[in-house]
């Protein structure tokens, strides 16, 4: 009985990279996380990764990062002073934990 030799992977071809494509999505529309995700087609988890690399070097194009923070849709806490990028598990205030995502665009400075 003989193996066949596994033929390698060949990622699809991309005319840009992930993180110019999420920077030229955010530039027409703001979108949340899970928006990105379908519109670039990579896992929701990735999305952080890229928007936080993507934060520091849009600086030097002369853009920034708007992030529209979550919000509780119980109490309407807005969780503005938060660093993470990512959807708060829930409210401090009312411990709810219905609340929108955060929604990020991309605009000049």
């Amino acid at each position: 009985m003989k193996n066949k030799p596994k033929k390698p992977f060949v990622p699809d071809e991309r005319q840009e990279t992930v993180r110019k494509n999420i920077i030229s999505v955010l530039e027409e529309q703001p979108l949340s996380a899970k928006e990105i995700s379908g519109s670039v087609r990579i896992p929701e988890k990735a999305v952080y990764d890229h928007l936080q690399h993507i934060q520091k070097s849009v600086i030097r194009r002369g853009l920034t990062l708007i992030i529209t923070p979550s919000e509780c849709k119980k109490c309407g806490f807005v969780f503005d002073k938060r660093e993470k990028l990512k959807k708060p598990g829930k409210c401090p205030e009312c411990r709810n934990q219905a609340i929108t995502e955060p929604v990020f665009a991309i605009k000049s400075i």
